[in-house]
């Protein structure tokens, strides 16, 4: 097991800022781009987070493939929706302006629903429905990907990991937050079990022949092998896991005109991604008092946390509710980083010549 060292979150976030900027982002993007990354960390969703910062943002932007100046254009408007050019900028500005407009629509429209062409990877899609759930809102948030999953009874890598997220608030209890790929898993995941040189579990992935394996070496974006959705093979029922990952396509680059499938990008190719978004707000008081609604949510979650349990299990677990007590714990503990991921943050800051000197407050 790779030792965990925890940072301060304003360091991590102060030595983004310095990173980012070194690069020609601007200090207000630059922080954006370190909440949502530092969000991933702190939620456990370490796939997402600081280790994609030099990897891909910075390799990017360096190569000159990424605009740091992340240009938002509004292509068509009404009182309700949008469409956005976002300028094959960074992926987390475009969509943090894209939700909050969303939001601001949903005020008075009741729903809103913005889509985006032309972006990035956008990080963690929880992010932007809890942008929403912070509003008293219902937040949705979609991206399509780089092709890294397989479709059902395929051996090539033809879609996206196509994450689904939506929040919906509570009263007493956690909130709701589903935030989930399409495929089995994300291919960071992949990533960080390679790093810790560990296997993954079998139904995650297939080798360049469409055999299921459980070594992470053997699946790599290129023809090398793929991800499966999510179910995994087909008597597993992998088809639905196909099927809304072409929903969130429809959503997103369907309705918004961008690139799709095999057409979008991956971080090691010079052209842009061409990655599209889709958000929606829900303005819960448009349609009943917001109080009644947290207490209906909360009567939900009782019934299904007080139903029978499992032998051996000793209690049933809400979506969000696992990565909500785990941000408490690293809130209070410290942003947690496996040592490979600190080392390259390490090699990436010494390549723009920004040391990353952050102090470890803890080891695990």
């Amino acid at each position: 097991m790779e030792p965990i060292l925890r940072f301060q979150r304003s360091d991590l976030m102060d030595f983004v800022i310095r990173y980012m900027t070194k690069l020609g982002v601007s200090q207000e993007d630059a922080k954006t781009v370190g909440r949502v990354l530092i969000c991933a960390d702190i939620r456990g969703v370490e796939s997402h987070g600081m280790q994609r910062l030099g990897s891909y943002y910075g390799s990017r932007i360096s190569k000159g493939w990424l605009d740091p100046k992340t240009p938002f254009k509004i292509i068509t408007e009404s009182p309700s929706t949008a469409l956005i050019d976002g300028g094959n900028g960074l992926g987390q500005v475009v969509s943090y302006k894209a939700m909050r407009m969303a939001i601001n629509k949903a005020k008075t429209a009741g729903i809103s629903a913005i889509t985006v062409k032309n972006s990035n990877h956008y990080g963690i899609a929880g992010f932007y429905a809890l942008m929403a759930l912070k509003e008293g809102m219902i937040g949705l948030s979609l991206t399509n990907s780089q092709p890294l999953v397989a479709p059902t009874f395929g051996k090539t890598a033809v879609l996206g990991t196509n994450p689904i997220a939506l929040a919906a608030p509570s009263g007493k209890r956690h909130p709701y937050l589903l935030d989930m790929a399409t495929s089995a898993v994300s291919y960071g995941k992949i990533q960080i079990y390679d790093k810790k040189h560990e296997h993954i579990p079998i139904g995650w992935g297939i080798d360049e022949e469409g055999q299921v394996t459980n070594e992470p070496s053997k699946i790599k974006p290129g023809g090398h092998g793929a991800l499966l959705p999510l179910g995994g093979m087909e008597v597993t029922a992998g088809y639905k896991g196909f099927g809304l990952a072409l929903l969130v396509e429809v959503l997103c680059s369907m309705l918004s005109g961008g690139n799709f499938l095999t057409n979008v990008g991956g971080p090691g190719r010079p052209e842009p991604t061409g990655v599209s978004h889709f958000f929606m707000a829900i303005n819960i008081e448009a349609f009943r008092p917001l109080v009644d609604f947290k207490d209906s949510m909360d009567s939900m979650i009782d019934l299904l946390k007080n139903s029978p349990i499992a032998t051996g299990r000793d209690e049933i677990l809400i979506a969000g509710e696992k990565e909500f007590e785990y941000a408490k714990y690293n809130e209070k503990h410290g942003v947690p980083l496996i040592k490979p991921i600190v080392d390259d943050l390490r090699k990436d800051g010494e390549k723009v010549g920004v040391p990353f000197d952050c102090p470890v407050v803890r080891e695990d």
